[in-house]
């Protein structure tokens, strides 16, 4: 039984879709990152990052939810691609969005409405919208004419899926609409029944919603709170 370990935000929302798709048997468990529970010393030994998702799978564990991915696509030997040549357009993908995706589109959130108020314009916020924006271009781009990012649905397109369920918040409500590619992926890969399993850990567990003074302390470790 493999242990993971999950809140509801992007990157562990793709890692329970891969799990549901693999069809691999886990046990969710929660780790509320607003009540700093990312910090506790067991969780550390899992994860010295203190971020989730991770998981333990046996003697293995595993932590950064695209290397999870890998993992469990590798384990279940399934939603990889076969051939040197179509591995190297998978790793490519996967690692854009593992270092450009999922990064820029994580500080464009921040900066446009965590940040302080002073903060949600100027240089930094700017340059966060237009690198999500251009980061997510690209994919968009990529995706004329496919039906996936690769030849076939894998965990690449799993990996998209968990962050283009944000772009509304992301970008501003329409924001889907101008990647009608990128849309197309994301309500293809929502309307799977794993997908739909996925979504519903939201009813598993009650995170904290508050994003009180104390949460912001355990979130934003660098920004003077109070």
């Amino acid at each position: 039984m493999i242990r993971f370990y999950y809140n509801l935000a992007p990157n562990p929302m793709k890692v329970a879709l891969c799990l549901e798709e693999t069809g691999l048997a886990y046990e969710p468990i929660p780790v509320d990152t607003r009540r700093g529970e990312q910090f506790a010393e067991t969780y550390a030994a899992i994860n010295p990052n203190a971020k989730v998702p991770a998981i333990v799978d046996g003697d293995a564990t595993v932590f950064d939810s695209n290397a999870i991915l890998l993992h469990l696509a590798e384990k279940a030997g399934a939603f990889l691609p076969h051939g040197e040549a179509a591995r190297g357009e998978m790793l490519s993908w996967l690692m854009f969005v593992a270092t450009g995706i999922g990064p820029f589109s994580g500080q464009c959130v921040h900066f446009r409405h965590f940040a302080p108020e002073a903060e949600r314009t100027g240089y930094a916020a700017e340059r966060y919208v237009f690198e999500a924006r251009r980061h997510w271009g690209v994919l968009d781009a990529h995706l004329a004419g496919r039906s996936f990012v690769l030849a076939e649905y894998g965990i690449v397109d799993m990996a998209v899926w968990g962050w283009a369920r944000m772009l509304p918040f992301m970008l501003g409500e329409d924001a889907i609409l101008e990647f009608p590619n990128v849309k197309r992926l994301l309500d293809t890969v929502s309307a799977r029944p794993a997908a739909q399993r996925a979504e519903s850990l939201k009813g598993r567990h009650a995170f904290k919603a508050e994003l009180d003074d104390d949460a912001r302390r355990f979130l934003f470790r660098s920004m003077k709170v109070g």
